[in-house]
């Protein structure tokens, strides 16, 4: 896992005792402390909610560094492929670790291509839904529901079932996708195309009807397939975790997907273009815009500011700038600059790129801000965005889960906790 420990050790003074600790130094970034004798020598454990000072495993997959703007590809970084290559080569990179020859890529997509349609039967469990019941929920029960069509590859300890499935995952996702959109809107579902390529499929699933042709924008084409490869992975983000920790007990691929799905639906991780969209729409037009940043610059009051800045990219995210320029792209193939809520966004972005306290607190437009009115002007509403967001993570998710496996210190996860109840107490009599 090219992981090695460093001639440093970590001294900690529990109780008059010290005790050394290993300093393990990877490829990059922080070494960490191995504190995994911390309880057998001190009979304590460490704390850490959230898990945010902890390395919960060592991994080759993605590197991100916020404070220089990094976001790495096995070593690539995320930009050069956004621009570059396409979306099916980023997935190629992320399962074996290196971008595939012009040979590997084609065999590689006509794999992909042979693994596109979902059986039969498993089109009828759309059904089951509520006609109104959201993309996603519909999305992790069918995602859920595929170990009992295609339990031939679910035997986790074989390398060639972990290929199988992941060609599989990656490639059935557009269509569970494509068609829980189809669901929603009560209109009949539309079967992959094998000679267009994943963007484009995708876009003729989602968008296409059987009484007319339907021709895709390369534009738009390309533009949502930079979005895919620009969300395609993000280290141990909490989705990614919850995959390896399901996968940790031994669980399907598939299930192991459908818990990460499940994770990702919640809004403090894949909600983030909807609020964007949802602060954009309560702002309703440009004219209301100066109030609503008075507002926001007010500290004493609760007025979201969504779309601007991240946690981890402290001065910038490689994926903006992508996005921003990919943004302006489809607005300009699509003529949506006159869409009232872009023409809101748009003008958003120009005063947070001038006004000093957007500059001055790093408040830069992020990649959920740009992605939200690409988005839009492509035709997906709100209840797609995460479906989109999982589309995209899909190969991360299943690269995570395979890495895993195959790690040979990998253990079933099992968090510990620190106990504040009641101390024990007798059942009460009775009479």
């Amino acid at each position: 896992m090219n992981r090695s420990a460093s001639s440093n050790t970590a001294k900690l003074a529990y109780n008059a005792n010290e005790i050394e600790l290993p300093v393990i130094k990877g490829a990059r970034g922080p070494a960490v402390i191995d504190i995994g004798t911390v309880y057998r020598d001190t009979g304590s454990f460490t704390f850490d909610p959230g898990f945010t000072s902890t390395a919960s495993c060592a991994s080759r997959i993605t590197y991100v560094d916020g404070p220089a703007g990094e976001l790495l590809y096995r070593g690539y970084p995320v930009e050069q492929l956004a621009v570059k290559s396409n979306f099916l080569a980023v997935c190629y990179l992320l399962l074996h670790g290196e971008l595939p020859s012009n040979e590997e890529f084609r065999d590689f997509r006509t794999t992909i291509s042979r693994h596109t349609m979902l059986h039969e039967q498993l089109t009828r469990f759309y059904t089951g839904f509520r006609r109104d019941a959201p993309p996603m929920a519909i999305m992790i029960g069918v995602v859920g529901a595929l170990s009992a069509f295609f339990h031939d590859s679910t035997e986790i300890n074989n390398p060639k079932h972990r290929m199988i499935a992941s060609h599989r995952m990656i490639a059935k996702m557009p269509t569970i996708a494509a068609m829980a959109y189809k669901y929603s809107l009560g209109q009949p579902f539309i079967y992959p195309r094998n000679d267009l390529d994943y963007a484009s499929n995708f876009l003729q699933m989602c968008f296409a009807v059987p009484c007319e042709p339907y021709l895709v924008n390369p534009i738009v084409a390309r533009a949502l397939d930079r979005i895919t490869i620009l969300h395609a992975d993000h280290g141990q983000n909490a989705s990614t975790s919850t995959v390896r920790l399901a996968g940790s007990s031994g669980a399907n691929p598939f299930a192991c997907v459908a818990a990460g799905m499940a994770c990702l639906w919640g809004p403090a991780q894949g909600g983030a273009k909807v609020a964007v969209h949802n602060m954009l729409n309560e702002i309703g037009a440009i004219d209301r815009i100066p109030a609503f940043i008075a507002r926001a610059k007010d500290r004493g009051t609760d007025v979201p500011l969504v779309g601007f800045g991240h946690r981890i990219y402290r001065d910038f995210d490689p994926r903006a700038k992508v996005l921003q320029r990919t943004c302006h792209e489809v607005l300009d193939a699509l003529g949506k600059r006159d869409d009232p809520i872009i023409r809101v966004g748009l003008e958003l972005e120009r005063i947070a790129l001038e006004d000093r306290f957007f500059i001055d607190n790093r408040l830069y437009p992020n990649k959920d801000f740009y992605s939200t009115l690409a988005l839009r002007a492509m035709g997906f509403p709100p209840a797609m965005f995460v479906v989109l967001f999982a589309v995209a993570r899909t190969v991360g998710w299943i690269a995570h889960w395979a890495e895993m496996i195959e790690d040979p210190q990998q253990k079933i996860g099992r968090p510990r906790q620190l106990y504040v109840g009641p101390l024990r107490r007798d059942f009460p009599r009775q009479g």
